[in-house]
């Protein structure tokens, strides 16, 4: 991380500062209400945007159906990762399961996190969450794991915030796998999370959305990134995916309150469009008909993802935008314009001391899938230096954005 460009954050956030509007303080105990301590939220983000955010940008806009569903993905609008947070997992020798919250992003979450991303202009958070190391043998969920997570959903809740809570890297012997070999184990292991998890926040209203699964997928084989639709393994996962996210939407309908009528988000085969565009993947069959497609995209790849990859993206650059369009326009053709909302819950660009083009990726990536009736949701793993997975905006220990003209990129196209 560039010192002087840190120092400059700090600095301009220490002399303006905001109020999130997030100070609800409240005795109850009502669902989404949270007692919040008072705090400020610096500004750095708002304001003049930088020079580096695109004036404009050539996103055409598509017919969306007239759906109350299309609708609620709308509403959504620009969501924000806490990832490598409580979706940590195979840390060593941690003897106090609340230290998994620290163990993979070096920080405790706080409400000014949360304050933070809703002062910048962000509409959601989605939390994602491992579950099958906080579980006894009967797959109980530990009380104080369960109280946690509950209690930073409230925080979202308290800044007037969507919430998606998710079952995460749960992949594996002591969770789920999707496979028949393993298909009825994995039953037990989703059914019993999720009726845990369902009974937690059943009077929860709709703001609280709960995905079945996070990249479901042949973990440890030749096909774990590698789709194909003409393999026999690969087949078979996609009916067991079908099978679970089905036990999924089963198990949270009737578990009764305001489940009954939650939305609700399921992925094909890895998350990917290759496994949303394969033959056999069906969207479960849902009593209220409100099941959204869940989706991942870290498009175009060898900017976005891979590395040393490109550092290069232009949003005059057709060859740069090409990939984006085409996996968008593939999904508002299956899904969006028949009224089968759509949600990108990961993408980004990591960061390769590539500041000016980041900044158009996110105008670009943000603008095109507005336009087809899609909204997304940045991943942010609280890591920025190095030559890792450097997905980070918002710097969690002093609630700064590290980044904050890409932040601006991402609300000025959002809408």
């Amino acid at each position: 991380m560039n010192l002087i460009r840190r120092a400059g954050a700090v600095l301009t956030a220490s002399l303006m500062l905001l109020s999130a509007g997030c100070t609800k303080d409240t005795s109850s105990s009502a669902p989404g209400e949270a007692v919040v301590p008072a705090f400020t939220v610096p500004e750095h983000v708002l304001g003049e945007p930088s020079p580096l955010v695109p004036a404009t940008v050539s996103a055409d806009r598509y017919k969306l159906p007239e759906s109350e569903n299309v609708q609620c993905v709308r509403d959504l609008k620009l969501g924000w990762n806490l990832g490598n947070t409580f979706d940590a997992t195979d840390v060593g020798s941690v003897t106090d399961e609340m230290d998994y919250e620290s163990a993979w992003c070096g920080t405790v979450t706080k409400i000014e996190n949360i304050a933070a991303i809703k002062a910048a202009g962000f509409q959601t958070v989605r939390i994602p969450v491992s579950w099958h190391n906080h579980v006894d043998e009967e797959n109980h969920i530990s009380e104080q794991w369960m109280a946690r997570v509950k209690e930073v959903v409230d925080w979202c809740r308290a800044c007037d915030l969507y919430v998606i809570v998710n079952t995460h890297h749960d992949i594996g012997e002591n969770g789920y796998y999707p496979d028949s070999a393993n298909l009825e184990r994995s039953k037990a292991f989703l059914g019993a999370v999720w009726q845990q998890v369902a009974d937690t926040f059943r009077d929860y209203d709709e703001h609280l959305i709960l995905e079945s699964l996070n990249e479901p997928r042949l973990a440890d084989t030749a096909f774990e990134w590698s789709f194909s639709a003409n393999s026999p393994e690969c087949r078979d996962a996609v009916n067991c995916i079908n099978t679970l996210n089905q036990l999924f939407v089963d198990t949270v309908r009737a578990a009764g309150g305001r489940n009954e009528t939650r939305y609700l988000l399921c992925p094909g085969y890895g998350a990917s469009t290759d496994g949303l565009f394969s033959d056999g993947f069906a969207l479960p069959e849902d009593p209220a008909g409100r099941v959204i497609v869940s989706v991942h995209a870290y498009t175009p790849y060898h900017f976005a993802l891979d590395y040393p990859g490109t550092t290069v993206f232009s949003t005059a650059n057709p060859a740069d935008t090409r990939q984006i369009d085409n996996f968008m326009d593939d999904l508002y053709a299956k899904f969006v314009m028949n009224g089968i909302p759509v949600l990108i819950g990961e993408f980004g660009a990591r960061n390769k001391d590539n500041l000016a083009e980041r900044v158009q990726f996110a105008a670009y990536y943000t603008a095109a899938a507005r336009a087809r009736g899609i909204s997304c949701c940045w991943w942010d793993n609280n890591a920025f230096i190095g030559s890792g997975e450097n997905f980070g905006l918002l710097s969690r220990g002093d609630s700064i954005f590290m980044y904050p003209e890409i932040v601006q990129a991402l609300v000025r196209y959002c809408e």
